[in-house]
């Protein structure tokens, strides 16, 4: 299936690498008009000789996250399809209940939950306004079992960022905008999941491998195709779902 997007513009945040950056890639590469936003300006780098442009986002407070909306918005004009693949761990590693303290917890709840919120909220009254929209959260396998890092706040945050996806389709669906996730299971796609994945020691590794049907971990390309799916015309009566795409899961 051949998905154009020419005409559209598309805001992806979290886009300095991994997942992001192939989703960033995806659309241009189809057509759209890309805007890419981080945290990471220097990350970002190479877009400049790829046509999207590079927006400065930290995302996790109501104020920058407008900030950064309004930002695209005067450069481009309007946003058909936001796309929220910042969040990740934050650096952190499964460690007892006992061990985990305030900064910790909210630090991967702002990145996961809080920027998807306020980044949908900065976009709804464009898309509102034209009737259409398009906007694909990107959670985890995490977000609907446990999580294989044992990261306490990062199984919260992906459960609850499903959570405001269906709340969010529900309620903006009479408006024309469609609300969607994409559930990775193990993809190798930054520093953070590459620790993890040496953490779990060959043994691990090789269990976590027999419960994946395609015996191989994800790439930031699955989860790409994923996406421009859901935001395309062919998924216009698509709304309030979680597509896994994990390669199967035992």
């Amino acid at each position: 299936m051949h998905l154009n997007f020419e005409g559209k513009t598309v805001a992806v945040t979290g886009a300095a690498q991994g997942i992001g950056a192939a989703i960033a890639r995806r659309f241009a590469a189809s057509g759209a008009t890309v805007a890419a936003l981080d945290i990471d300006m220097a990350g970002m780098a190479p877009f400049e000789a790829e046509g999207i442009s590079r927006h400065a986002a930290d995302l996790g407070s109501r104020d920058s996250a407008a900030a950064a909306v309004e930002a695209v918005l005067a450069q481009h004009g309007k946003i058909d399809i936001l796309v929220t693949s910042a969040g990740g761990v934050r650096g952190q590693v499964g460690r007892p209940i006992d061990e985990i303290g305030e900064e910790d917890w909210h630090a991967i709840f702002g990145a996961n939950v809080d920027a998807a919120m306020w980044c949908a909220q900065a976009v709804v009254p464009g898309m509102r306004a034209r009737g259409s929209g398009r906007i694909i959260t990107i959670s985890s396998g995490a977000g609907l079992r446990p999580s294989l890092t044992g990261i306490q706040a990062y199984a919260s945050a992906k459960h609850a960022l499903v959570g405001l996806t269906r709340q969010l389709a529900l309620e903006l669906g009479p408006q024309g905008i469609t609300v969607n996730s994409v559930a990775p299971g193990f993809v190798l796609s930054n520093p953070s999941t590459e620790k993890q994945w040496e953490a779990f020691g060959q043994e691990r590794q090789k269990t976590v491998l027999n419960a994946i049907h395609t015996r191989r971990l994800g790439r930031p390309d699955d989860i790409a195709s994923a996406v421009a799916f859901l935001a395309s015309d062919a998924a216009e009566w698509i709304s309030g779902q979680v597509l896994s795409v994990d390669g199967g899961h035992a």
